[in-house]
């Protein structure tokens, strides 16, 4: 957000017995509450060394800061927080403001007289140029410039003050006798919390300049940081609401207005506040007097960038294109390269569907190398990255033009661009089917501090990279079947990303598909189909996919084919290669399970190549494995365990353990149907290694909850079992297989036929 102009003022006036002075562009003013943290100011210089302890006094440092640069508080809770830091100064104060507000005016001149002798001596109390001093000599410089009727108006507010203290400190009092609730004390203890919350800033009438400032700036680092802590979108708006009623031309107020608006994808109240925020620059001048006459276009063009990005951000391309186009008219009008470079940037944004994209993006990376724009330069070269990954470029060319990029980052300690260099990593080692690698990376970007300073101590952790890399970790714990570490995960997903957050969707997709997987294990059809609304809500190509996926599973096979159909020229449009593969996948299981298998296999091997093209080593290998179910159905059987023997490495090494399950399964079953031709010995040798693998199989399916093919592991074992002669083992199958048999439906297709 940009800084807060010299040229901010606020009206003078008197609202809720606060006196503002009668200064045009004055900083600050006097009110009752800052007379409290002066009188605790000149308890705590009168106050030896030897009475506070070097803890209170440490306690009570930190606790200035948030005082000084704060809204205004009720007088009972500054007491309580000077209580918590040092009781026996917090009963001086309240002794000290006591006799000030019950006594005569001539008490608070004489107070403020006595401030000036702080400065006073050859060591003073308190340095000129401290923050502390600053704040002492402000407040007497406000103080002196007040009229005679403005100081007696500022006593009065000033006995008010302390009257409505005494008040809440007596209820208070009356509350802790009649007993709350150990819930209602913890509730009051982070009431008394020094961050900005929602009763502070409205206790009082507008803020100062200064108090406006720490304010803004904390809610926009809480908002790009840490959006929870920040106040809720409907409260923010409010407090800026009254900034904005006392002065319609602050400018920074309506862009934070802008991004608060964001937040709850309002589009038409962003757009007003951006422009209002443009517009209220030019008004100020403050661009003027930085830039001299470029000022005004400056503010134009770049008014017209961030209105092509507000566009581009709620999918309105061709407005976007416009204000973008008129953005770059302006700014090689005014010979601004800088602005031209992030006018090139977005341009991609809205180009990247076009295939000579990436030449653009490249001369963009030049570009912004060539002006010292490390930033823009990191982002080009992620997005190019992206790009290449998509394009099914070598995994080493990739990492080794992000490593590029890291080095831009920790050379220029650009801390964000190092959390979305990880999470984009994780992202990549995931496309590829390395999942080792991504949860690998996923955990390096959670265990990293953040290298930015961040106000009020928070950790730049809340961020969408974090959100990326923690729904990756989730779904990568659901697919090796710890479904309670991934519960946990987006547990902690929720609380960190409420879902009125920006990031929200992120977790609240991955959670759809996590519980529509568990569902379809589970043989729960009708709960799956239940989740497909939500998952279209959030990503249409996957939503249509998971319908089609619950439609084969439910034996309707004409829609599912119908909906795949549509869904793959679509994919193929708008080259989702990955979504392409695995729609090909889906039509060849339905062919077999039609008992089409020869009509399968030209769209198993178009998968193939895809894959292998696209270097997607997990698809390819899930290819290769329907392949071979493929030809086990056509009769070769020995031919399906040679192309098996390509397939399950990288399988049991990254794969989920369904496809785990499914790929010792598919060994079993080739073993069995090889083994027909065998002679006795040999045979039965055969059929014991196919036991073995099915009980491997049906371990791996039992992590996922995955009782329809357990049922299917067990009539199998009951079989071979009854051909071994081994009577025992294959009542117990049996009976295993009745039990699941009986609470699961029926296929409505051979066994033989399912994968």
């Amino acid at each position: 957000m940009a800084s807060v102009h010299e040229s901010l003022y606020f009206n003078p006036m008197m609202t809720n017995g606060v006196v503002h002075a009668n200064v045009f562009g004055i900083k600050d003013w006097v009110t009752p509450y800052k007379i409290a943290v002066l009188v605790l100011l000149n308890e705590m210089s009168r106050t030896g060394e030897g009475a506070v302890s070097l803890l209170e006094r440490r306690r009570l440092n930190q606790l200035l800061l948030p005082l000084l640069q704060g809204p205004d508080i009720t007088l009972s809770k500054l007491y309580k927080l000077i209580e918590e830091s040092c009781p026996q100064l917090a009963n001086s104060v309240q002794i000290r403001i006591k006799l000030m507000a019950e006594g005569e005016l001539k008490d608070m001149e004489q107070f403020f007289d006595d401030l000036s002798d702080s400065f006073s001596g050859t060591e003073p109390e308190v340095h000129k140029t401290s923050v502390v001093g600053l704040f002492l000599r402000h407040m007497i410089l406000a103080y002196s410039k007040l009229s005679f009727s403005q100081v007696f108006k500022l006593y009065t507010a000033l006995q008010q003050y302390f009257q409505n203290g005494e008040k809440k400190t007596v209820e208070d009092a009356d509350m802790e006798l009649t007993g709350r609730d150990e819930g209602e004390r913890k509730m009051e203890k982070e009431e008394l919390d020094v961050s900005v919350r929602e009763e502070e800033v409205s206790c009082s009438g507008p803020l100062s300049q200064k108090q406006a400032e720490f304010f803004l700036s904390q809610q926009a680092s809480l908002l790009k940081n840490d959006e929870t802590k920040a106040l809720t979108p409907a409260s923010l708006q409010k407090e800026l609401n009254n900034l904005l009623k006392f002065n319609p031309d602050f400018a920074e107020a309506h862009y934070l207005s802008y991004l608060n608006n964001l937040r709850v994808q309002d589009v038409f109240s962003s757009t007003h506040s951006l422009l209002h925020y443009f517009d209220r620059l030019i008004l100020t001048g403050a661009e003027s007097k930085s830039n001299g006459e470029e000022g005004y276009g400056r503010s134009l063009r770049y008014a017209a960038l961030n209105l092509a990005a507000l566009h581009c951000r709620f999918g309105h391309y061709q407005q976007a294109e416009l204000a973008l186009q008129e953005a770059i008219r302006i700014a090689q009008e005014s010979n601004d390269h800088v602005c031209l470079q992030h006018c090139l940037s977005w341009l991609y944004v809205l180009g990247q569907k076009r295939s000579d994209s990436y030449v653009l993006l490249e001369h963009s990376v030049k570009k912004a190398v060539h002006f010292g724009l490390p930033y823009l330069a990191s982002l080009g070269i992620q997005s190019l990255v992206q790009q290449r990954a998509f394009a099914g470029k070598t995994a080493n060319k990739l990492m080794d033009a992000l490593k590029d990029s890291d080095l831009l980052h920790w050379k220029h300690s650009l801390s964000e661009l190092i959390d979305i260099s990880i999470a984009q990593k994780t992202a990549i080692w995931r496309l590829y089917g390395r999942s080792t690698m991504a949860l690998q990376q996923a955990q390096m970007l959670l265990s990293m501090n953040s290298l930015e300073a961040v106000n009020a101590g928070v950790q730049q952790n809340n961020t969408e990279s974090f959100a990326v890399a923690l729904c990756h970790l989730a779904e990568l714990h659901a697919e090796q079947g710890c479904f309670a570490a991934a519960s946990e995960v987006l547990k902690h997903l929720k609380e960190r990303f409420p879902p009125n957050s920006q990031h929200a969707q992120l977790w609240m997709l991955c959670d759809q598909k996590i519980q529509f997987d568990r569902a379809m294990n589970d043989g729960k059809y009708h709960l799956a189909d239940s989740l497909v609304t939500g998952i279209t809500a959030l990503n249409g190509i996957e939503g249509v996919y998971r319908k089609a996926v619950v439609l084969q599973a439910q034996n309707q096979m004409s829609e599912a084919h119908k909906l795949l159909q549509k869904l793959l020229v679509y994919c193929q449009k708008l080259k989702n290669t990955e979504m392409v593969i695995s729609v090909l996948l889906s039509v060849a299981e339905l062919y077999w399970r039609s008992s089409s298998p020869t009509i399968a296999l030209p769209m198993l091997l178009q998968a193939l190549a895809l894959s292998k093209e696209y270097r997607l080593q997990y698809l390819a290998s899930e290819t290769v494995l329907n392949l071979a179910f493929a030809q086990l159905i056509l009769g070769i059987p020995e031919q399906a365990l040679s192309l098996l023997h390509m397939a399950i490495e990288p399988i049991l090494a990254d794969g989920a353990i369904l496809d785990k399950g499914r790929a010792m399964f598919l060994v079993a079953k080739c073993q069995v149907a090889s083994a027909a031709s065998y002679d006795q010995p040999k045979k039965a040798e055969a059929l014991e290694a196919a036991i073995e693998n099915l009980n491997e199989a049906k371990n791996y399916f039992a992590k996922v909850d995955c009782k329809e093919r357990i049922r299917d592991v067990l009539y199998f074992q009951a079989r071979l079992y009854h051909s071994l002669g081994k009577t025992q083992e294959r009542n117990r199958c049996a009976m295993l297989f009745r039990q699941l048999h009986q609470e699961l439906p029926a296929h409505g297709v051979p066994l033989i036929n399912h994968l």
